[in-house]
């Protein structure tokens, strides 16, 4: 993997579509709560509420991901989007969303529940369905959906 992802010359793949390069690993953890994935669906949620956030991208928008980070949670993916709306800074943001989770984030059976997302059978499946779609079926080294989503960001090489 790379910190800097590598840019497709026209920022669009023919089979996931436009692709935003500035959004965050779903390996980073978030500062304030070391939740992963987190940081990327905050980064979403701006470029939504701007009116930036790619057709590509708005499918799966408090889907997939989102969807099971909030479950997680068990809070609305409106209510985090609510939380990034009002906030007038960083420091805000974060203490909107320390109040409206959970005082348990069970950080670490999130993250570990993240990072096996795609190795179940029925898991293993999808994600090689989507390494065909890809033309990466001879990548071993893509075994978890957040790894589908650095390689198609350019950050798995």
């Amino acid at each position: 993997m790379t910190d800097q992802p590598i840019h497709r010359p026209n920022g669009f793949s023919e089979v996931t579509g436009e692709i935003c390069y500035d959004l965050p690993s779903a390996y980073i953890p978030h500062r304030a709560t070391g939740l992963l994935h987190l940081a990327r669906f905050l980064g979403k949620i701006r470029k939504h509420l701007k009116g930036e956030l790619p057709k590509s991208y708005q499918r799966n928008f408090c889907k997939g991901f989102d969807r099971f980070l909030c479950a997680h949670l068990d809070v609305t993916p409106e209510a985090v989007i609510q939380c990034v709306r009002e906030a007038q800074d960083e420091a805000d943001l974060d203490a909107r969303l320390l109040a409206l989770f959970p005082k348990d984030l069970l950080v670490h059976k999130w993250n570990r529940e993240l990072v096996q997302k795609g190795m179940s059978e029925m898991g293993r499946e999808a994600l090689g369905n989507a390494k065909r779609l890809m033309g990466a079926t001879e990548r071993t080294d893509v075994i978890s959906f957040a790894d589908m989503i650095d390689f198609d960001e350019g950050r798995i090489l």
